[in-house]
């Protein structure tokens, strides 16, 4: 609890929903400051009060308008659904500027869940950094991890792959990853994203065929690190 990185606050937008609510609760529970982000407000700090409890009080955590969250944090992490992933991005542009975006979005298609769909800029993540302007220091994260197992607080067994714009974006997320109580690896490039966002297709065709849930991945072959 003594490194300094753990005075970071984090807004994470879209985090009234499962996956963001999971992320949020384990960075809380790790020590860092976190703002729950939503459209209504009301929904945001309905959720903050919920994440609190859950922790006993011993959390900061707090609930404001995606716009406000985003201008009051020191990392951004979106958790929203594709379907509103440019309209939100364009409504927190401003606020965004100058910080880290680490975009969880995958560009599923409505109906076609287990088909890969990405969008003309090649993933989610490209997309988010073409609307933020190419000076934007965009990662991409989380894509793989069952949600409904991130409110639980045992391990997970599923690594994380992260891409970025700059070694430096992919080394914040690494600890983030870390914080969350999972293993990262730093998976290259932003365009690499397109790869990782796509794995989510195959696992969704993978859990549907094989009647599980909670399908993920692993790196092999590489020493621990």
């Amino acid at each position: 609890m003594n490194d300094p990185s753990l005075v970071l606050t984090i807004a994470v937008l879209g985090g009234t929903g499962k996956e963001g609510k999971g992320l949020a609760y384990r960075w809380a529970k790790s020590g860092y400051r976190i703002i729950i982000g939503s459209r209504p407000d009301e929904k945001a700090i309905t959720a903050a009060a919920e994440l609190v409890e859950s922790l006993d009080g011993a959390a900061s955590v707090v609930g404001m308008s995606n716009v406000d969250a985003a201008r009051d944090a020191d990392i951004v992490v979106l958790t929203v659904p594709y379907s509103a992933h440019r309209k939100i991005l364009r409504s927190v542009a401003a606020a965004i500027k100058g910080k880290l975006l680490i975009d969880v979005a995958v560009p599923l298609a409505p109906g076609q869940l287990s088909k890969v769909h990405m969008p003309t800029a090649g993933s989610a993540a490209q997309e988010a950094r073409r609307i933020l302007g190419p000076e934007a220091e965009v990662a991409a994260a989380f894509h793989n991890v069952p949600h409904d197992f991130l409110l639980w607080d045992g391990a997970l067994d599923s690594d994380v792959l992260v891409t970025g714009t700059s070694k430096e974006a992919r080394a914040e997320t690494l600890k983030l990853v870390s914080a969350a109580g999972l293993t990262g690896w730093d998976a290259g490039a932003l365009e690499n994203s397109m790869v990782t966002e796509g794995l989510a297709s195959i696992l969704i065709h993978i859990n549907r065929k094989y009647g599980s849930t909670h399908a993920g991945i692993k790196i092999t072959g590489v020493d621990s690190h």
